[in-house]
């Protein structure tokens, strides 16, 4: 995105849009060539209707923010508020209780996520565009909750391929028509096409299926909080491709993150 932005002055609504068809174009493509091919369970179909309502409401939410409030308190929100509703919302939802070692991870890998993302950050200013783009961060946030519950509760019977192609067809149908508000989508979409499929076929078709595969075999409230490495990978990158600098705090964020991935996988509970 950073590249993308800087070189074609892309669109954060059009990347979004782009790589939401991108993926699911290669999904239904992987999906075709299964054993069972679109093989989901009749109660599960509803389930991939409403995944892929939350994933498109995902990128019009934290792409509309970002615009409002800045890069880093939107990530902020968006990527801490998340695993915090998984959590949540898993026992009542899914019948999942975090294991104590599961709940500290989750309190490090927030900590660690605030001072890795906020740390570079200059004072606030509390204005009305602040705070729309706060609450537009909450509810991506909420909606990438609501997504991972739903697709643990699909995995338990529908295979992770095929719900995920579903998934990712309906959110890119949902949210082409935000197009209307983007110049020139066509040219954008000319101009940065290979950075577009790579975000489109590795970062979220590949990385997406990986994520199903992975959250059939461990709980929701683990899922969740492995995502709060996010911001440390792209960090690192920034680092070493961009010349970014990671100040003490940052450093520390780094430390406890790393610290939470360790005890997710040492966890037995």
């Amino acid at each position: 995105m950073t590249v993308l932005a800087e070189r074609n002055a892309a669109s954060p609504l059009l990347v979004g849009v782009a790589r939401l068809w991108l993926a699911a174009i290669l999904l239904l493509l992987a999906a075709a060539w299964a054993a069972r091919p679109f093989a989901l369970a009749q109660g599960d179909r509803w389930r991939c209707l409403a995944m892929g309502a939350c994933m498109a409401a995902y990128q019009a939410a934290y792409f509309t923010a970002v615009t409002l409030a800045g890069i880093a308190v939107v990530a902020l929100v968006a990527i801490c508020s998340a695993p915090l509703v998984i959590a949540a919302l898993a026992p009542w939802l899914l019948g999942e209780r975090p294991a104590p070692r599961v709940r500290v991870a989750l309190v490090l890998g927030v900590l660690g996520t605030a001072l890795l993302v906020a740390s570079p950050s200059g004072p606030l200013d509390p204005s009305a565009r602040l705070v729309g783009g706060v609450l537009l961060a909450f509810a991506a946030g909420l909606a990438y909750a609501l997504y991972v519950l739903a697709a643990k509760a699909t995995l338990r019977r529908s295979a992770p391929l095929p719900a995920t192609a579903a998934t990712f067809t309906i959110g890119a149908l949902l949210l082409t028509p935000a197009l209307v508000w983007t110049d020139a989508p066509v040219s954008q979409f000319a101009c940065g096409w290979p950075w577009l499929l790579y975000l489109g076929g590795v970062a979220t078709a590949g990385a997406y299926a990986i994520y199903t595969v992975g959250l059939r075999r461990v709980p929701a409230s683990v899922a969740g909080a492995t995502t709060l490495l996010e911001p440390l990978t792209a960090t690192i990158l920034g680092v070493a491709l961009f010349g970014e600098r990671l100040g003490a705090a940052g450093g520390a964020g780094a430390l406890l993150l790393v610290t939470a991935l360790g005890l997710l996988l040492t966890d037995r509970g």
